[in-house]
């Protein structure tokens, strides 16, 4: 029998964590009271800017950190307690590829099935079944080494699902990738969701959540602000946004944003300054944006550009934290605190 089939009880639910806090040997607080609840066969987003903690938690959900304070069950399994049970029932990828670059992409997948303890008779057609999803059969007996980065993040794809995890941990898994490499990889985990896996996913790409995910919670500084659905998410900036590209001066930057929010063309706006500007979000801003922009011209501030679209997942971000999410640089890696069975 297979661990998919294994997992414990918890309600149905892949994740439930309640009040994790992690504090540092330096007195750092990197989590902070998190709870969240997770159910089988979601598709969970996990987002913030660089350095919200969004690394932090994921490694304690996957039992490379022990948490400070609070509970966390794993698909039924108590960490700290059951962590070898946890281990054998989730997938893990995260940023590095770990394919072996001297191994062709069939050695790889079968060098993992013989890692996660596939059972000898199963182990060449799960391979030949995990090559086929990421449309690697092709290359199945070429080198790793010679495979461009797409190809070897696909690659990473099938070692991560040979044991046939229930639930899968994606930590910016398409961070580096190009664009048509990133959608591609986006195919395979909407076609992993749709066979019933959970996938908690973290990513600085705010497209990639948008698209994939069914909820998504928003994190800052070590704390979760807000967590519902990417459209009810879009709901809390309102309408369209108007972005507005102005001098980088900040003090013309304040005078537009004070026009707009006291502008008596909107009855209720939102108006948020950027780096390269302003951006301004009401219902009606399709059809007065233009009567916005001519108030601007009037008060002599000098308008570079100007763009109106609808609300995405960045906007979210700006209304909720105030800031963007950068995709500049990397979290800072926590420290690893491996878990044995027994810890509490």
């Amino acid at each position: 029998m297979s661990r998919e089939t294994e997992v414990g009880d918890s309600d149905a639910l892949s994740i439930d964590a309640r009040n994790v806090h992690l504090t540092y040997s330096d007195g750092t607080e990197a989590v902070k009271r998190i709870s969240l609840k997770v159910p089988r066969g979601e598709f969970f987003g996990f987002l913030g800017p660089n350095g919200a903690g969004k690394t932090t938690f994921i490694k304690i959900l996957v039992t490379l950190l022990k948490p400070t304070e609070g509970k966390v069950h794993v698909n039924g399994f108590e960490l700290g307690k059951e962590t070898q049970a946890i281990r054998e029932t989730i997938g893990y990828m995260d940023q590095e590829t770990r394919v072996d670059e001297e191994l062709t992409a069939r050695e790889n997948v079968r060098f993992a099935c013989e890692a996660y303890g596939v059972p000898q008779e199963e182990r060449e057609d799960r391979i030949e079944e995990l090559l086929d999803l990421v449309e690697l059969s092709e290359a199945a007996d070429k080198k790793a080494g010679d495979f461009s980065g797409g190809m070897k993040k696909r690659l990473d794809v099938a070692t991560t699902l040979v044991h046939e995890p229930p639930l899968i941990f994606l930590d910016e898994p398409t961070t580096g990738l190009d664009p048509k490499s990133r959608k591609k990889l986006w195919e395979y985990f909407e076609r992993i969701n749709r066979r019933g896996r959970t996938i908690f996913l973290t990513t600085q790409y705010l497209e990639e959540a948008d698209q994939l995910c069914d909820r998504i919670a928003v994190i800052q500084n070590g704390e979760i602000i807000a967590t519902d659905s990417p459209a009810n998410l879009k709901q809390r900036v309102g309408g369209h946004i108007l972005e507005i590209e102005l001098a980088d001066d900040e003090e013309i930057k304040d005078r537009a944003a004070d026009i707009a929010r006291n502008a008596d063309i909107f009855e209720d706006v939102k108006v948020d300054v950027t780096g390269d500007g302003i951006n301004v979000g009401s219902d009606k801003i399709q059809d007065r944006g233009a009567d916005l922009l001519v108030k601007l011209r009037d008060s002599d501030i000098p308008i570079k550009g100007f763009n109106l679209h609808e609300p995405t997942l960045d906007d979210i971000f700006l209304t909720i934290t105030g800031e963007r999410v950068s995709t500049d640089g990397e979290e800072a890696e926590p420290e690893r605190v491996d878990i044995s069975e027994g810890d509490k």
